[in-house]
């Protein structure tokens, strides 16, 4: 099986190309096993070619969404499972498991509107989820209208894409709009599979992107990378301090900021709404979950021997794709935190 392709951020059907069979054995000894978040996909991408090239030990990894990177951890038919939605303490001591972030990265809404470019469109908390939830149904409504003063909107249907798996990308995104629409809150809440009131279903990060890229008066959301890499018109935002902000590394961190890591129960951290004039509204870290007694040490040793490079190498390919690494104090927590890792090594 080939190394994950170059083409990184293509459409769902190029991304399929590259899915691994659940099967193949963890301990093969030039080959990790992971599956899980689209979210982080193009930095682990981008981490296996650079590790490959480094160490000639390979990366396989199922890009099916945290609902499917939590299932195949769990059934045991990966080395590392990968999620957007971090497990509670009480989730991970029932399942054995252990959790650690890697990289926090950003959610941007992206729109396909002729004749209105990237950024020209301003959009905040509660009229996005009125869009989601199916009361804001043109493009020019009254509300939108209100947000863009001097945009001339089309008088044309929102057509709403979200994810159809189970994705962690759609549990950050819910869990802001829980945040800022009580009406959300209480009638659709917040997980990694809802039910939608309203909208077309895509696989994936990638099949968002795909199905905004092809459909005229689609929003979607998606990983701040899909959208730069498929050329897709994003949303500027006004996030909790009433500010506008455009999405980068800039906002990011300012997001990031906000972490306070030090009282994070097993990592646990949601870093959506946060409050600052610089503050983008919807990111959050992705995590990787591993059990704490595997059954093929050597596997998990391999596993923590990829992240612990791509913690050492790996902030400037991150930083390229617009992720926000993490800081060397958690860093070596998180390392510390692998000594009670059967088989690590540390």
């Amino acid at each position: 099986m080939t190394l994950i392709s170059r083409r990184l951020f293509g459409l769902a059907a190029v991304a399929a190309a590259f899915v691994l069979p659940a099967a193949m054995p963890a301990s093969a000894a030039t080959a990790i096993t992971g599956a899980g978040a689209t979210f982080p996909y193009p930095i682990y991408a981008k981490w296996a070619e650079a590790y490959n090239a480094k160490t000639g030990v390979r990366l396989n990894y199922q890009s099916i969404g945290s609902g499917g990177g939590i299932a195949q951890i769990k059934a045991k038919t990966v080395s590392f499972g990968a999620t957007d939605k971090p497990l509670s303490p009480k989730e991970l001591n029932e399942a054995g498991l252990a959790m650690f972030p890697t990289v926090i990265g950003a959610e941007v809404l992206v729109y396909n509107l002729p004749g209105i470019k990237a950024g020209e469109i301003v959009i905040d908390g509660p009229t996005l989820a009125a869009i989601y939830m199916g009361k804001i149904t043109k493009w020019n409504d009254a509300a939108l209208a209100k947000l863009n003063p001097g945009l001339k909107l089309p008088n044309m249907p929102i057509v709403v894409v979200h994810r159809s798996d189970g994705s962690g990308t759609t549990f950050i995104f819910a869990n802001y709009l829980s945040k800022v629409s009580k009406e959300w809150a209480s009638e659709v809440g917040a997980a990694t599979s809802i039910e939608w009131p309203v909208g077309i279903g895509a696989k994936g990060n990638e099949g968002v992107a795909g199905n905004v890229a092809k459909t005229r008066g689609a929003i979607g959301y998606v990983e701040y990378a899909y959208a730069k890499q498929n050329n897709l018109s994003y949303m500027r935002m006004k996030n909790r301090a009433g500010k506008v902000v455009s999405p980068g590394m800039q906002s990011f961190q300012a997001a990031a900021a906000n972490a306070d890591w030090d009282h994070a129960d097993n990592f646990f951290m949601i870093l959506t709404d946060q409050p600052g004039a610089e503050s983008w509204p919807i990111e959050n870290p992705t995590f990787i979950l591993v059990y704490k007694n595997p059954k093929d040490p050597a596997a998990i040793k391999q596993v923590l021997d990829f992240f612990g490079w791509a913690f050492a190498e790996g902030d400037q390919m991150a930083e390229g794709l617009d992720y926000v690494p993490l800081p060397d104090s958690v860093v070596k927590r998180i390392e510390a935190s692998w000594k009670a890792v059967a088989g690590s090594g540390r």
